[in-house]
């Protein structure tokens, strides 16, 4: 059976059915109708969280510390048994030295954990269509311990996350400035890729056991859907 098209734009009502419009080569044409969120945020379905500029001088930000007191420079927690999978979208971190001896935060890591139900802790999520902390069934971390996690979060992978500095060593300013990757902004364009179930825990981590100076910024944007 052959696909009909029509060649050429049309005009039609709201409720008009439509065959799908070709060029004059055949080939089908499409087109970005709305901006790229703009269904989830309307229909209120897309939550963010995330910190202002915080000091992450603490082993509690790093791998090397994966249970309970473990505090995601960004992360969410989708409670158990809320019937809602959480589709993340982005992440975003911006680092700033604050003094001028220094030691990076090292490679950003992907963490999880599964079947957690005690967990007591959590930001309330910004809603991005009322611009209102509600409707939300997940928790957002940032600067927050995951009090109640149930034994430890697993190191899975790498983020897209990077910026300066990101070495583990100690850096030493000087007039010249410090010999290192320029401090940025960084994200991470996950578009779904990360699906945080019921139960489920995703949170970024940096690597340095206790980075010295350096402080984040951050953001976590997702999307709720029925599981």
């Amino acid at each position: 059976m052959l696909s009909e098209t029509r060649v050429g734009p049309s005009f039609a009502q709201d409720g008009a059915v439509n065959v799908i419009r070709s060029g004059r080569t055949g080939e089908a044409v499409v087109s970005d109708a709305h901006s790229r969120f703009r269904e989830a945020a309307i229909r209120g379905t897309l939550f963010s969280a995330g910190m202002t500029l915080t000091s992450i001088s603490n082993a509690t930000f790093s791998t090397g510390t994966l249970g309970s007191t473990a505090t995601p420079i960004i992360g969410v927690w989708n409670p158990f048994g809320s019937g809602k999978n959480v589709e993340v979208l982005q992440a975003r971190v911006q680092l700033v030295v604050t003094a001028a001896t220094a030691t990076g935060a090292g490679a950003f890591m992907w963490c999880t954990a599964v079947n957690q139900s005690a967990i007591s802790t959590g930001i309330t999520p910004l809603s991005r269509f009322s611009l209102a902390a509600s409707g939300a069934v997940a928790k957002g971390y940032a600067n927050t311990a995951l009090t109640g996690l149930s034994g430890n979060l697993t190191v899975q992978e790498a983020s897209g996350i990077q910026g300066g500095p990101i070495g583990n060593f100690s850096m030493v300013g000087t007039a010249a400035g410090f010999i290192t990757p320029t401090t940025s902004a960084s994200i991470d364009l996950i578009d779904g890729a990360w699906i945080v179930p019921p139960g489920g825990v995703l949170a970024l981590l940096c690597t340095t056991n206790a980075p010295v100076a350096v402080s984040a910024a951050s953001s976590i944007l997702w999307e709720e859907s029925v599981a």
